[in-house]
């Protein structure tokens, strides 16, 4: 038995709402161990939607909907999957009355529009939505098929599918063997050159390895069919090793680390704190720090110096340096460091400056050019020199000018 994913929705095909519904539903039917193998887009058009289901059931015996189960006009999931199948619509009072208690907790009338949310095709049972109006359904409109609905808002999907979906899988025999998977990451290798380097391991079955790359940084994903984690991890085991042996400092994390969180892990065991200088970033390198719960014990603060007489007044950056070699140099990073580190007294600087574009770029300077200054607990101050996307995307190069700072303070910490 295989699953398809049907998500219903002119607005997704349109881009207008990014559809993670897809990726949630792919992730939590790996983990029941329900192959799945296809997902579609539609319309809200129920012609559109009936073909939909007449290829979708000829390759799957489990169709997951979402989306569509809305009280306007343009909400076809329902009525659509029971004209294919030459079902009636039937109205469910509870559901009604379920819609009119949730508007009276808001001082509000229901709608007669949202009678329409009490139709279900006639032998299907109810998925009680307890954080909407709209309930979701599952029905076996013939043997071997079964179709399950759900709207379209995502928190109301996920606890719809964790209170209903998971158990009635399971009953049917899923969930005894699951995928398991773990998330290698990396940074400062290309995914070719780590994927020539664990080729061998990419024939592997059970365990599998697949790569994934983004905003330089690169992650193997392993992984494994087993009856439970402990089981999966045995098998994964063994190819973790083998993976890190093989990348070296290339590797950072696993899962959900970042960059940010391991640099803060690192900054927060060895007691000391870190403050930061930026020009071409504005305060991005800041943010990404400050996004992880607990950074206010290691990082102490920062200096935008966006224009070159902050970086002289408050940072100390030598005015006939910033007049000879220009803002963007490496002894202009290796100051603003430095200086940082001494404004806030912390055992670590870094800093930013570069050329984020679109413009600006000049032969000698391009677009993308960036150094990054690191002032160390000793007093040591190093700069270091990057070409970033020549595409000259600005908010990409901000992105990655940021990592390479957060990359070099981790390999540093680490040391």
């Amino acid at each position: 038995m295989t699953a398809e994913v049907i998500c219903v929705g002119t607005e997704l095909l349109l881009g207008d709402i990014l559809n993670s519904n897809s990726q949630y539903l792919a992730k939590e039917l790996a983990a029941l161990g329900v192959p799945h193998f296809y997902q579609t887009v539609v319309g809200d058009n129920v012609d559109r939607v009936h073909k939909a289901i007449e290829i979708a059931a000829a390759r799957s015996s489990i169709l997951i909907f979402t989306g569509g189960l809305g009280p306007t006009p343009d909400d076809l999931t329902t009525e659509s999957i029971a004209s294919y199948f030459n079902t009636p619509l039937v109205e469910h009072p509870e559901v009604i009355t379920d819609i009119q208690q949730k508007f009276a907790q808001h001082r509000r009338e229901m709608s007669p529009s949202n009678r329409k949310q009490a139709l279900q095709p006639e032998g299907a049972a109810l998925l009680p939505n307890p954080m909407g109006t709209a309930p979701g359904m599952i029905w076996q409109p013939r043997e071997g098929l079964t179709i399950f609905t759900f709207p379209g808002v995502p928190r109301e999907m996920h606890r719809m599918w964790r209170d209903t979906a998971v158990s009635f899988l399971k009953t049917q025999g899923y969930g005894q063997n699951s995928i398991y998977s773990r998330s290698l990451r990396f940074f400062g290798v290309s995914e070719s050159a780590l994927a020539e380097k664990v080729n061998h391991l990419f024939n592997s079955t059970n365990p599998t390895v697949a790569p994934y790359a983004g905003d330089g940084e690169v992650r193997l994903r392993i992984s494994a069919r087993a009856v439970s984690e402990d089981a999966a991890n045995a098998l994964i085991e063994p190819i973790d090793r083998e993976i890190k042996q093989i990348a070296g400092s290339a590797y950072y994390g696993t899962d959900e680390d970042t960059l940010a969180s391991v640099v803060g892990a690192l900054l927060k065991a060895k007691g000391q704190t870190l403050a930061v200088a930026e020009s071409c970033t504005g305060g991005g390198l800041g943010q990404i720090l400050t996004a992880i719960p607990g950074s206010s014990d290691y990082f102490i603060g920062g200096i935008i110096s966006y224009a070159d007489r902050v970086k002289i007044d408050l940072l100390g950056v030598n005015p006939d340096d910033l007049a000879a070699q220009g803002a963007v140099s490496e002894i202009v990073a290796q100051q603003m460091a430095a200086g940082v580190k001494a404004k806030f007294g912390t055992d670590w600087g870094a800093s930013i400056t570069g050329i984020a574009g679109p413009g600006g770029g000049t032969d000698s300077k391009p677009v993308g050019l960036v150094y990054i200054g690191i002032a160390d607990p000793d007093g040591n101050v190093a700069g270091s020199k990057y070409q970033l996307a020549s595409q000259r995307e600005r908010e990409l190069i901000r992105r990655m000018s940021a990592a390479q700072v957060l990359n070099l303070l981790r390999l540093r910490l680490d040391s």
